[in-house]
């Protein structure tokens, strides 16, 4: 994810290459674990040009030149990757480029120096919850089988997604009365909960991922609210047709409602206004701010110590 100003950054994204601009700074975000784009040390009307005696200074966020460090590609043509992206290694890379303009009827040679500054963020996907909420109409309010209902339910859905090594958590219900015009007061169960991808186990199924289990997680998620999703629609079948008492409880139609919930890993965050291109990831805790636990924003220091990225605390 890239975001050079302008519409061509779309293309600049598919080579898998993001030009500099030397009137701004370009950000550039890195998926957690993989490689970064080549970064080039040119803007874009440049590299259509010809360049003479071309020279690339690349320095890294450390200050240190990065000519001959492991963890980078550098080509002869000035263009820089990062691999193995990590937290660690955000923040500011800086090229400078110096080549040679010859005038054609003096041979006369001048020096050119431009600079390019590139601001490389780490960033994750968010993880994915669900939001459930659901109704059930029940007899009156102070009936002790209504807990007892709820916590039953809750068993049988976790029994449902523990496939998936998904898990309810957050539940809880309220009962209320509610007047109707039509049937007069009734009473309704307000079931609320939370659908998890990590339940125990989760970490065996990301030793088998060879890089980030984020992605893994999260398709475990979308398919565990899509099971529970299609328990509630055959639930009313159930509860009508295949008892041969009424029950004291019975299902509200339409009234399972789901809403995806993001979190983020500890040491990122979201900001909207500051990272607008990568506005949905997790993207690494900037120096002086940090995130302890799987908020969605990054807090920041009371005293400004934590001077490097992705800080879990100060």
């Amino acid at each position: 994810r890239a975001e050079p100003k302008g519409e061509r950054s779309i293309d600049l994204i598919g080579k898998n290459e993001v030009y500099g601009d030397t009137s701004h700074e370009v950000n550039v975000y890195v998926k957690v674990f993989t490689n970064s784009p080549f970064l080039v040390c040119m803007d874009l009307a440049l590299s259509q040009e010809r360049i003479i005696d071309p020279n690339y200074l690349w320095i890294g966020p450390d200050g240190r030149d990065l000519e001959g460090q492991r963890y980078v590609n550098l080509t002869e043509t000035g263009k820089l990757m990062v691999m193995g992206f990590r937290e660690s290694m955000s923040g500011a890379y800086t090229c400078t480029l110096s080549h040679k303009i010859i005038e054609t009827t003096t041979q006369e040679e001048t020096e050119m120096v431009e600079a390019y500054k590139f601001m490389v963020y780490a960033y994750r996907e968010a993880d994915h919850a669900y939001q459930v909420s659901v109704r059930f109409s029940t007899t009156r309010c102070k009936l002790k089988t209504n807990g007892l209902f709820v916590e039953i339910l809750n068993k049988i859905l976790n029994s449902t997604i523990s496939y998936l090594t998904s898990h309810i958590t957050k539940s809880s219900y309220k009962c209320h009365s509610i007047r109707t015009p039509k049937k007069g007061l009734q009473y309704e169960l307000f079931v609320n909960f939370l659908v998890n991808p990590f339940a125990p186990g989760w970490e065996e199924v990301c030793l088998k991922v060879p890089y980030d289990c984020e992605d893994v997680t999260n398709r475990r998620a979308r398919q565990a609210a899509e099971r529970i999703g299609k328990f509630f629609h055959q639930l009313r079948q159930i509860l009508k047709y295949e008892f041969h008492a009424v029950p004291a409880v019975q299902y509200v139609d339409n009234s399972f409602s789901m809403t995806p919930i993001d979190s983020c890993r500890p040491g990122f965050g979201k900001n909207h206004h500051t990272h607008q291109n990568c506005a949905s990831c997790c993207v690494v805790c900037g120096p002086g701010t940090y995130s302890p636990n799987n908020e969605v924003t990054c807090r920041t220091c009371a005293r400004p110590r934590a001077r490097m990225y992705g800080a879990k605390s100060c």
